[in-house]
């Protein structure tokens, strides 16, 4: 009763964010991953005999992963217990065994241990799991935005269902803000805030497949036309708010393309500045932190390539070190090779090198392999002439044979690779003028 009461207090007074006062407690009121929870689905059949496995949950922020746990020990009568693998520590995981093992042996009880972020884990500490689940101790449910290939070890991987679930379309998003705008006890439905369709489809889209980003989004708003004593959101009250700015950066939109390419001109114009203020743009407006490494992964050969080959080292190095840290320190070795790339001298030769060389492949076709590149690897070869007259380079000076070449016949004395006067192609330049004078 008094846990009932101080809900009530921290829901009229907001302490509680919408998002969690509007998660679902019965699977019935699950919005979205049909493919799982749908009639006949293996997840579906799973909970309904009471048959639940430990499991890996994963997908994008705000897609359910959370809920999907608390209403599976709901209709299972399972205990939910929270772990975090960031906040938790082992001592605390014992503690949290010991106390399933005596409600098992008790009560009869299960208890379902839900691990958010469970990627965050390290192999020994993934390790401490193994023989609880395999026990049947406790039904482990692990939640990760990363793919568990990659995140969670074999061993315990191979103890659990993988699960991906799905970012929301917007219909289901829609059917989630409108729940909570009419709902008197959990959600918005006693402020006497309504909505526009158009304005909750505006949040619908630019959610972006979250949940938790749409209810934050309606929550902010509806405070926002309150105070403002409007009683109807609009798509005015939306551009109007203080944080419009994240809401008007659409992921697969045109404002999205034109921060992508303010942040890579930025870099190639050479703004260290200008390129870590537009790669926080697009980690601040949600775009995922890998998609802002590839770009730069590809940056570093195409607009820095041989002027400075340690460019794409470093970027390897960032992409390596934010897959081990994630968010928010990830953002370390991110802004570091940002700022490198933006510094470094700039060639973009390397892209020339292979466009070149398509162009003469669709030109010319597959020309043949000239009888001196050939490798000669049956007797009947070496009588054809395969490999006669090659001349083994590390038998020369400089290891370079003069006045050889290696393109076919019919290109020779093409040049693909024209190297800048721009950091270490300067270098690469004249070895390679010497090389072709020969």
């Amino acid at each position: 009763m008094f846990q009932a009461a101080a809900r009530r207090e921290a829901v009229s007074t907001g302490a509680i964010p919408l998002a969690e006062r509007m998660r679902p407690s019965r699977i019935e009121d699950y919005v979205g991953q049909a493919h799982l929870v749908g009639a006949g689905r293996l997840l579906a059949s799973a909970i309904e005999k009471d048959r639940v496995p430990s499991m890996i949950l994963w997908g994008p922020p705000g897609v359910g992963k959370t809920t999907l746990g608390r209403v599976i020990a709901t209709r299972t009568k399972s205990v939910f217990v929270p772990f975090s693998a960031v906040l938790g520590s082992i001592q605390e995981l014992r503690e949290i065994v010991a106390a399933a093992k005596d409600r098992l042996d008790y009560k009869g009880a299960r208890t379902i241990v839900f691990v958010d972020e469970i990627h965050r884990f390290n192999k020994a500490q993934q390790d401490a799991f193994l023989p609880h689940v395999e026990a049947g101790t406790i039904t482990l449910i692990g939640a990760t935005t990363e793919n568990p290939s990659f995140a969670v070890n074999a061993a315990l991987l191979s103890r659990c269902k993988a699960f991906r679930l799905e970012a929301l379309k917007e219909e289901q998003l829609m059917v989630i803000l409108e729940r909570a705008l009419t709902d008197h006890e959990s959600g918005l439905g006693t402020s006497g805030v309504t909505a526009q369709p158009e304005a909750l489809q505006a949040i619908a889209r630019l959610a972006r497949g979250d949940a938790r980003r749409a209810l934050t989004t309606l929550e902010s708003a509806s405070s926002f036309a309150i105070a403002r004593g409007e009683t109807e959101l609009t798509v005015d009250t939306l551009a109007t708010l203080e944080e419009k700015a994240p809401l008007l950066y659409d992921k697969t939109g045109e404002e999205h393309y034109n921060v992508v390419s303010a942040f890579i001109k930025s870099m190639r114009g050479s703004d260290p500045d200008a390129a870590v203020y537009w790669m926080m743009r697009m980690l601040d407006a949600g775009d995922d932190p890998l998609f802002v490494l590839r770009r730069m992964i590809i940056f570093a050969s195409e607009d820095v390539g041989n002027a400075d080959p340690r460019a794409l080292s470093v970027v390897s190095s960032a992409d390596a070190a934010f897959r081990r840290l994630g968010m928010p320190e990830g953002i370390y070795p991110m802004a570091q090779a940002a700022i490198y790339l933006a510094c470094t001298p700039k060639s973009n030769a390397v892209k020339n090198a292979w466009q070149r060389a398509r162009a003469l492949i669709e030109k010319h076709g597959a020309l043949p392999v000239p009888m001196k590149l050939r490798n000669a690897v049956t007797k009947l070869m070496k009588q054809e002439g395969y490999g006669r007259d090659y001349k083994y380079a590390h038998d020369y000076d400089e290891g370079v044979v003069p006045g050889e070449t290696y393109l076919p016949d019919e290109l020779t004395g093409a040049a693909l690779y024209e190297p800048t006067e721009h950091g270490e192609e300067a270098r690469i330049r004249a070895r390679l003028a010497m090389l072709r004078q020969r």
